[in-house]
């Protein structure tokens, strides 16, 4: 793993970071806790990541024990990722994640329509 971080030292934020951290993670991390995906249904769910983007934040949360690969003797192959009973214990951090989210979106929103001039009516 490319990731760095000291686990006798570092932050414990940046613990969580160092998991959780990054464009795609908390994005794949809240689909896979609707449920059990394929990685096409990720690809789809993240149209603005790369399949390389994607494989490697998956490997990573795999590689920390947040989700499982399941792996089908099939053809042609198919795998599946969904959440483990730990990886499960971020959905509240996600969930506080989202509601900032909806709540600066919103502040933000309101903010542009009051620096909007108004219509001179004629």
């Amino acid at each position: 793993m490319a990731r760095k971080y000291n686990w006798k030292t570092g932050c414990d934020v940046e613990a969580t970071l160092s998991v959780i951290g990054g464009r795609w993670k908390p994005i794949l991390v809240c689909h896979l806790l609707a449920g059990r995906k394929r990685f096409g249904e990720l690809k789809r769910l993240t149209p603005n990541a790369t399949e390389r983007m994607i494989t490697l934040q998956l490997r990573e949360l795999e590689a920390d024990g947040v989700i499982s690969r399941h792996v089908f003797a099939e053809v042609p192959p198919r795998v599946e990722y969904e959440m483990t009973d730990y990886g499960r214990s971020l959905e509240p951090i996600l969930v506080a994640m989202q509601d900032w989210g909806r709540s600066f979106k919103a502040r933000r929103l309101a903010e542009e329509a009051e620096a909007q001039p108004c219509a001179s009516v004629g």
